[in-house]
């Protein structure tokens, strides 16, 4: 039986955290060429993207594999592709240096140590693997569909302890750098002085298995001015932090922890080294599910790691959306090159209406689950990524411009048929 009384722990960090900041990066370079592709005229589903970046004092290095419209390819003065010593063609650095910038100045990084306009960007992108492209590609061929860029398991997961079927420490902890964030950019009073860089942690009890209360938060933020100290950032950052919990309760033995270390102006990579893929669990459910251990940001949709995630959200969300079960944890697993999952794994966690074993055949009938079918259903090749990086992939609402797709709840109706075609 599962607990019911329980106290947990999640944590979140803001867009300018070092290892955001690289995820940022690397969202902006899969946004900045399936732009260009549909600039272009290049079919999207050609698209490959595999981006990884690294952030310390006044310098970012950009390295990965990509697949990109012609406008992207570096050329000569005569207008003639340059090619590496291995003859594969190279990669015009600078709008992706460009795009790079464009991040760093939005997310608010004006500082000595590491300043949008002064840091040093190298591109070290170039042409993906043949081996790698013929998994996809000849699979395609093959099956008349793609096959998974590559090996893995990813899972998916929803409760209804939120109204976004998010688990409330995370959801909670986002929300508070959210706001801090938005007050910081906006100028708004003492937290115009806030500084990009910060960190959140929230610890909920729960009673018979829903949340009941706040009983302890955890706040480190970077601050510009080196006159506060930890009272004087707490008096700042409080009412964001309350505004933050919205109608859940901060209890009164609540165990504040701001700045707990004292002075912290030196922040962002200048303080701390950057890479992509370093939060993962901040991206998923703050550590109240498993997460299949590959990263989301700087990778195209082939990457089942980043469109089998997405799936397996949007199915756990739509089984908890439709009554089928109070929680949801749902894992697929691929094979390099084969379209679609070797298995379909659901955990309804004793909450279910309906035997998991038939809920798993009924997740293949009701969505394709082939790279190709997520991407399809899910409207994927689409320059919507940047704003994943931070602040979570779920829990999000859906945009106009297809971005979140896989937090709508739309199956619900073909869900709850199909259960009762089984019945």
């Amino acid at each position: 039986m599962a607990q019911e009384n329980y106290l947990f722990t999640s944590e979140s960090v803001s867009e300018g955290h070092p290892d955001k900041i690289c995820d940022r990066i690397s969202d902006e370079i899969v946004d900045l060429i399936y732009r260009e592709a549909r600039k272009t005229g290049v079919d999207p589903w050609t698209v490959r993207v595999a981006a990884e970046t690294l952030a310390t004092t006044n310098r970012v290095v950009i390295a990965g594999e990509v697949r990109v419209p012609d406008t992207l390819i570096k050329k000569d003065k005569e207008g003639n592709v340059v090619r590496d010593a291995a003859g594969n063609p190279m990669i015009a650095p600078g709008r992706f240096r460009s795009a790079a910038r464009r991040a760093i100045r939005d997310i608010g990084y004006e500082q000595d140590g590491f300043h949008w306009k002064k840091a040093k960007i190298d591109v070290l992108l170039h042409a993906q693997s043949a081996d790698i492209a013929q998994g996809v590609d000849n699979s395609a061929d093959r099956q008349g569909e793609e096959g998974a860029g590559d090996q893995g398991i990813m899972f998916g997961y929803a409760t209804n302890e939120t109204p976004e079927l998010m688990p409330a420490p995370l959801y909670y902890a986002h929300k508070i750098l959210e706001l801090l964030a938005k007050a910081r950019k906006s100028g708004e009073g003492e937290a115009g002085k806030l500084g990009p860089d910060a960190k959140s942690q929230v610890t909920v009890r729960y009673e018979g298995g829903m949340p009941k209360d706040v009983v302890s938060i955890v706040l480190s933020t970077q601050h510009m001015d080196p006159s506060w100290d930890s009272k004087k950032v707490r008096s700042v950052v409080e009412p964001y932090i309350r505004e933050a919990m919205g109608d859940l309760p901060i209890a009164d033995d609540c165990a504040w922890h701001v700045n707990p270390t004292g002075k912290f102006v030196i922040g962002g990579p200048d303080g701390d080294a950057g890479l992509t893929g370093r939060k993962i669990v901040v991206d998923t459910y703050g550590g109240a599910a498993p997460h299949g251990g590959g990263a989301f940001s700087g990778k195209d949709t082939t990457k089942v790691d980043r469109s089998a995630a997405y799936a397996s959200r949007y199915l756990a969300k739509n089984v908890v959306a439709a009554k089928l079960a109070d929680r949801c944890t749902i894992q697929l697993a691929y094979a390099i090159g084969v379209a679609q999952p070797l298995s379909v794994y659901v955990d309804l966690h004793g909450t279910g209406k309906v035997d998991e074993g038939v809920l798993g055949e009924i997740l293949r009938e009701v969505m394709d689950l082939s790279p190709t079918g997520i991407r399809k259903h899910l409207d994927l090749n689409k320059p919507i990524y940047a704003k994943t990086a931070a602040y979570g992939h779920f829990g999000r609402k859906p945009g106009r411009d297809g971005s979140f797709s896989w937090e709508k709840t739309d199956l619900t109706k073909a869900l709850k048929e199909a259960v009762k075609a089984r019945a």
